[in-house]
């Protein structure tokens, strides 16, 4: 038993997420739902070697919690929140705090605290001032752009040499600001300039991804998998020009194709049905556009964990390339880079499986006045190299106008 004891009651009044996590809180949300928390109550440590292993301990951890829930909605009762690190031999852990406020999509509302003992929960006070952005600061990149390109194309040339289907190198910048940078700042813009994405901000790592790698709701599974850029364009008639041309691309669609199959075939064994759009869409985002497929189905019962359907899916193609095993040796000879959390799951659990995880892309590490940006992009045999140095330029694009915007 962990002595802890978790109360949920519902909200009557309207919630702000985005306040309640405020400056060190943690967050998950996309529009007005997801969850927003303070404290911490417990931490759970991951182990990634083995997705049902890894459930277990995660579950044990939420089911030792004694619960009195009044709402009863996936999210409700003891929540943990965590950004997993994309190396998986890393150590990882998530964080169940201590006052957890939450909103569904039907605009149920609700308050959870958990503590030492049973206590009717209270609503925090919401922050509501916001810093200006930094007058001064300074970019640096952390590998010059000719070395990169020069790596990408030697890992082209591995993968002409058969050593893979694709591998997907990133790059990261660093920010360094007069003054600490501000954790609600940045996650009031991206929440304006990204409405679509899912907002996080869990232990200094934020973001505002497009792409969702698993979510569970009772035996509801789904998967929204993207690969495949184009930039955007202000003119309508260039923007859609781009669009149809990532359409047509035998290049995009043979690298978005190898992520659908991998999440569809990692899924299927879970679940009793399983279906795929039969053509994939354009998502277009504030600076750039991708192709993506969504993949949803029910699953099998008992229906697994979504920390299980998490821990199988990490990397996918999207993010680390394809093969798999081949593909990460490949990110190990040639990128050069500590990506943190960068490309890995970003979510939550409830104690019943359900809940929610994105790739955690459009990301930053933020630490104090330092921030760490990332982007990467996939690498097939015909890649250009200047071509996809400027794919990551338009991607950290996203986070670095959070950041240092006027």
């Amino acid at each position: 038993m962990s002595g802890l004891f978790a109360t949920t009651r519902r909200l009557d009044e309207d919630v702000d997420l985005f306040a309640i996590a405020g400056e060190s809180g943690v967050l998950w949300a996309r529009a007005k739902t997801g969850l927003a928390g303070r404290g911490e109550a417990l931490r759970i440590d991951v182990p990634r070697d083995d997705p049902s292993t890894a459930a277990k301990s995660v579950h044990a951890a939420l089911d030792a919690i004694v619960v009195d829930d009044e709402v009863g909605v996936p999210g409700c009762g003891p929540v943990a929140i965590g950004a997993l690190p994309f190396d998986t031999s890393a150590s990882a852990s998530l964080v169940v705090p201590e006052l957890v406020v939450g909103r569904a999509e039907d605009g149920t509302r609700w308050i959870t605290a958990i503590g030492p003992s049973a206590a009717e929960p209270a609503m925090p006070i919401q922050a509501v001032a916001r810093r200006a952005g930094p007058k001064l600061f300074h970019v640096a990149t952390e590998r010059e752009p000719e070395t990169w390109c020069a790596d990408l194309v030697a890992a082209r040339r591995a993968l002409r040499d058969g050593a893979a289907e694709k591998v997907v190198l990133a790059r990261a910048i660093t920010v360094e600001t007069e003054a600490p940078l501000s954790q609600q700042s940045v996650i009031d813009l991206l929440r304006a300039t990204y409405p679509s994405c899912m907002v996080y901000a869990v232990d200094g790592f934020v973001g505002a991804s497009p792409e969702l790698l698993v979510a569970r709701a009772g035996d509801v599974v789904r998967s929204h998998p993207m690969a495949g850029t184009a930039p955007r364009s202000d003119d309508p008639t260039t923007d859609a020009r781009l669009a149809a041309t990532l359409i047509a691309s035998t290049k995009d669609q043979r690298e978005h194709r190898l992520t659908i199959d991998m999440v569809h075939d990692t899924l299927l064994p879970w679940c009793s049905y399983l279906d795929e759009e039969a053509e994939p869409s354009i998502v277009a985002m504030a600076n750039v556009q991708h192709l993506a497929t969504m993949v949803e189905g029910r699953l099998s019962a008992p229906p697994a964990s979504v920390i299980e359907l998490m821990v199988a899916l990490h990397p996918t193609p999207a993010v680390g390339g394809a093969p798999r095993a081949a593909a990460l040796a490949l990110i190990d000879r040639f990128e050069g880079l500590d990506r943190g959390c960068f490309g890995g799951p970003v979510g939550w659990v409830d104690a019943e499986g359900n809940g929610a995880w994105a790739v955690g892309i459009r990301s930053a590490e933020i630490n104090g006045n330092r921030a760490r940006l990332f982007a990467g992009v996939g690498v097939l045999p015909d890649s250009d190299a200047e071509t996809e140095l400027a794919e990551t330029r338009a991607k950290l694009q996203a986070m670095l106008s959070a950041i240092v915007r006027p």
